[in-house]
């Protein structure tokens, strides 16, 4: 995998209508790393993720990946996969028959689709119609389309959802052994504890910007509190760089390496 897969994001601000979804939201995802988004329903992770997949373009501030954006990458599934909607699936088609359709506009072949239905743990279900499919199949099947192309970028929303104690456990591991080939792992989740065993740093958001980002095991150890107490003393304030219980020594979007 490519050591020139970081994501950046920098100052992006995005407004549809009256509302302001996104203020002012800067953090980066380094390879080799697991960057976990964090924030309530409604605080701009979302679509921060559709913006640096180019589904949504920003009123202002920049969103790149190796230092381009979604738009200038030639071969965009080579390089980044993603998964924001697992439920998007045509009932009729089995899960091979959706996976052969992305291979075939992407230039990939049977036998990686049959490689990443092994990789996620599908095979034995691939010639069965997704309308049988559980939640937690569901997201597995859409983790396999977004290898397809054997990005070095992995994108992901909520990707624990729907899976079972031991579907979560896989997922972990198998992040992680992603992120120690090199790969650079972005994922939004509001499931705290398993961030703790999943991801080196995290971003936690609110309103639309970005309050703290940096090493879990350093902004936990700097603020003398678990995950938990992190998450809930920077999204329960009404300032956006100031702690319920005590003055925040970072400064908004300040990152901590």
């Amino acid at each position: 995998m490519s050591s020139d897969s970081a994501i950046q994001i920098e100052n992006l601000a995005k407004s549809f209508g009256s509302t302001q979804a996104v203020t002012d939201v800067s953090f980066t995802a380094h390879p080799g790393r697991v960057l976990a988004l964090l924030g309530p329903n409604g605080a701009g992770k979302t679509t921060t993720m559709r913006i640096l997949l180019g589904l949504v373009r920003p009123d202002s501030g920049q969103a790149l990946i190796a230092g381009r954006s979604y738009a200038e990458i030639s071969n965009p599934a080579g390089r980044i996969g993603a998964v924001l909607d697992s439920g998007a699936l045509h009932p009729g088609r089995t899960g091979r028959q959706h996976l052969a359709i992305t291979a075939a506009m992407i230039g990939q072949g049977r036998e990686r689709v049959s490689a990443v239905l092994a990789e996620v743990g599908l095979t034995d279900s691939a010639d069965r119609v997704t309308s049988g499919y559980s939640l937690g199949m569901r997201q597995r099947l859409a983790l396999a389309n977004a290898l397809l192309g054997e990005p070095s970028v992995l994108v992901l929303d909520e990707p624990a959802n729907g899976l079972d104690p031991a579907g979560i456990r896989w997922l972990r591991q198998y992040l992680r052994a992603f992120a120690a080939r090199g790969g650079t792992v972005l994922i939004s989740t509001h499931v705290l504890t398993e961030v703790s065993l999943v991801a080196d740093d995290v971003v936690i958001i609110d309103r639309g910007r970005s309050l703290v980002s940096g090493a879990l095991d350093q902004l936990t150890s700097v603020q003398g509190h678990d995950l938990e107490q992190l998450y809930l003393s920077m999204t329960g304030t009404q300032s956006a760089s100031t702690s319920i219980s005590s003055p925040n020594p970072f400064t908004e979007s300040e990152t901590l390496r």
